[in-house]
């Protein structure tokens, strides 16, 4: 079966880059010239190893050498947080749909679960600015119509006074988005007193704010339509407002990347 791992059906005459069951049947049974039964193609593949597994996508543009570089600088600044010098904040933005988001729920046996949604349109969104506070254990988030560098500025001094920092130096994390380095940003960041330190490109998995919103994502928007923008919007801030009050839990389900995984590194340099 390693064909199943290391080759993809198009390159047996079968169509599409994906292993079904159903293809699966087709080729073995061809393989062995007789038809095949779905438990006994179960038992071949249990045999084998082989499970049935959710795909990771891996960002093969991503360089391992600046990424090991980035969580050596990482571990240096966290040094820095403990002796109380710096606090560190990792800053990213992301659209929340006012349509639900399909995901898994408890429902009878032979049963659909049905969620009702008005099918708001894909413009139905809330343009998300999200902050998390790694030294403090706690989030924030600011809304507007558009993500761009006016808009940038205006989140970093909304961000600021939330922050209300006048002891230790304000370290922001956050990607190469083109308005994270336009010129403007950069001198409104320095105004402000806050230090810009960008992740390596095509390293989501650096950041743990992509961690708040798949949390929100899962509370406010999985097998849930609003059906108002405006009371999405609540939701959302609801959720921030009440996670906040348990720092602990925020910093364990966010807590960031001290190691890479030698493993996916590989993979990155071989691609």
């Amino acid at each position: 079966m390693d064909s199943v791992k290391h080759s993809e059906p198009a390159e047996h005459g079968l169509p599409g880059h994906n292993w079904t069951l159903k293809k699966l049947r087709r080729w073995v049974s061809e393989k062995l010239g007789k038809p095949v039964s779905r438990s006994t193609l179960r038992t071949i593949l249990k045999q084998a190893n082989l499970s049935w597994k959710k795909c990771k996508k891996l960002l093969t543009r991503a360089d391992p050498e600046k990424r090991a570089q980035f969580v050596e600088e990482f571990q240096v600044l966290y040094e820095r947080m403990l002796q109380g010098e710096v606090r560190i904040i990792y800053v990213d933005e992301a659209h929340i749909h006012q349509d639900m988001d399909i995901g898994y729920t408890w429902t009878t046996k032979g049963e659909i679960a049905w969620r009702p949604s008005i099918s708001p349109g894909l413009s139905n969104r809330l343009n998300w600015y999200g902050a998390y506070d790694f030294t403090e254990g706690q989030a924030f988030i600011w809304q507007d119509d558009k993500c761009n560098g006016e808009k940038t500025i205006k989140f970093l001094q909304h961000l600021s006074a939330w922050l209300n920092e006048s002891e230790r130096q304000v370290v922001i994390i956050w990607d190469g988005a083109s308005y994270h380095r336009s010129k403007i940003v950069r001198a409104a960041a320095q105004e402000l007193g806050i230090e810009l330190l960008p992740l390596p490109g095509y390293s989501p998995d650096l950041n743990p704010i992509e961690g708040l919103w798949k949390w929100m994502r899962e509370e406010v928007t999985q097998n849930h339509c609003h059906k108002f923008l405006y009371q999405l919007c609540q939701a959302c801030q609801s959720f921030v407002d009440s996670i906040n009050l348990d720092p602990e839990s925020i910093i364990k389900q966010l807590w960031p990347k001290f190691d890479l995984d030698p493993e996916v590194e590989i993979l990155l340099v071989s691609n």
